[in-house]
């Protein structure tokens, strides 16, 4: 009888189908977050019943993270990736859900909304999955979270899944685009509200009231050039902190706000911590009479610091040099995602996945076919050196 040939998933014809079937299936942020339906059904209706086909065991999380895994449970290693079901909203991008192949100066590639960000590295460890168990690699623990964020800002939707999971993993890729280079370490972010609070009046005779948004132009200014008393990282540089929304109540015409919200946005450095950052802030801002201020804690991430000499990075090396792709190119990402929240547990993380950061949020968003290819081949060979017998 003859031998049955492993099926290959690694394929760029098989790639770019399954990258196209993810883009066709909408799953945008909404003011609905990770409750939404549609990210829901993108997840149990499209994503679902292809890691159930390549053999993985698939279940669902009380958050609604799809959570697939594969290999013996209490031997050898054990390695995590982290995938992404919801993308930025199509805003203006034209046809964002009818994905196609385009010609750039660069080579061939896939448009289409999230390939930049989230679709395409769940297409590639989808694949890399699919193809370790298929030719039997794996002697640990191999799992693929695919949660329902990817725009929110926060861990909610990790922490559910790792709480079902209930343990961490030696090794964790949060799969997004990195420009396909290792980003080994992130700065955290905790995000606040600054409440400045005045006295409401009709605007016709504002004497008779208090001006929030005259209290909040005193915070803005004080504020810019705020003293953070945290010293610059080597990689990162400086802490920052950021206003990115301003808005006013009440919500009427012809009033003199009684209230006036700043948004912030503190980026954290490696080493510090999201909750003290806050903390430390908040007892030093202060504003003088008529205003007064209340402030309250928004969503956190934590930072991220891979250490550059350990065994996880040598075995990300590794990988680069077997895929027959490129060389493993390393950089510090200004932006937060989930690799701090596992290396804040213990397991080594970095984020890694196809996609130009230079196209998040942007009104043309492509993917080159050979980082599809290039990642899928990379996330496979990290599967062999973390989870492979010898």
């Amino acid at each position: 009888m003859p031998q049955q040939q492993t099926p290959s998933f690694l394929s760029e014809a098989a790639l770019i189908e399954q990258l196209k079937s993810f883009v066709s299936f909408p799953s945008q942020q909404t003011d609905l977050l990770e409750e939404d339906p549609k990210i829901h059904d993108f997840i149990r209706k499209c994503a679902a019943p292809r890691f159930k086909e390549v053999g993985a065991d698939v279940h669902f999380d009380n958050h609604g993270n799809l959570i697939a895994q594969a290999g013996p449970r209490d031997a050898g290693a054990s390695l995590l990736f982290v995938a992404y079901a919801m993308t930025h909203p199509a805003n203006r991008m034209t046809d964002p859900f009818t994905p196609r192949l385009i010609e750039t100066a660069h080579g061939p590639a896939v448009r289409g909304r999230g390939v930049a960000e989230q679709k395409t590295a769940l297409t590639a460890v989808l694949a890399a999955l699919a193809q370790a168990i298929a030719e039997d690699k794996l002697k640990g623990r191999l799992t693929v979270v695919l949660t329902t964020a990817g725009e929110t800002g926060r861990h909610d939707a990790v922490r559910a899944a790792m709480k079902n999971i209930g343990e961490m993993p030696d090794f964790a890729c949060i799969c997004i685009g990195t420009d396909s280079k290792i980003a080994t370490g992130n700065k955290g972010r905790v995000d606040f509200d600054i409440h400045v609070h005045g006295k409401a009046a009709h605007s016709s005779s504002p004497w008779n009231g208090i001006n929030a948004l005259s209290g909040a132009r005193h915070i803005l200014e004080n504020l810019e050039t705020f003293d953070l008393g945290v010293a610059d990282h080597p990689v990162f540089g400086p802490a920052t902190l950021t206003p990115t929304a301003l808005k006013t109540l009440p919500n009427a015409t012809h009033t003199v706000p009684d209230t006036a919200t700043i948004t912030y946005d503190r980026r954290v450095l490696p080493g510090e911590s999201p909750e003290e950052a806050y903390e430390a802030l908040t007892r030093r801002i202060r504003i003088q009479e008529p205003w007064t201020l209340d402030f309250e804690q928004g969503p956190i991430m934590y930072p991220n610091e891979l250490d550059p000499n350990g065994t996880f990075a040598k075995k990300l090396k590794a990988a680069f040099s077997r895929s027959g792709y490129k060389e493993a190119e390393t950089f510090a990402c200004n932006f937060a995602l989930d690799a701090g929240f596992f290396s804040r547990a213990g397991a080594e993380a970095v984020m890694l996945g196809p996609g130009e950061v230079g196209q998040f949020h942007s009104d043309e968003e492509s993917v080159l076919v050979q980082d599809l290819v290039g990642i899928a081949q990379v996330y496979y060979e990290l599967i062999c050196e973390c989870l492979e017998a010898g």
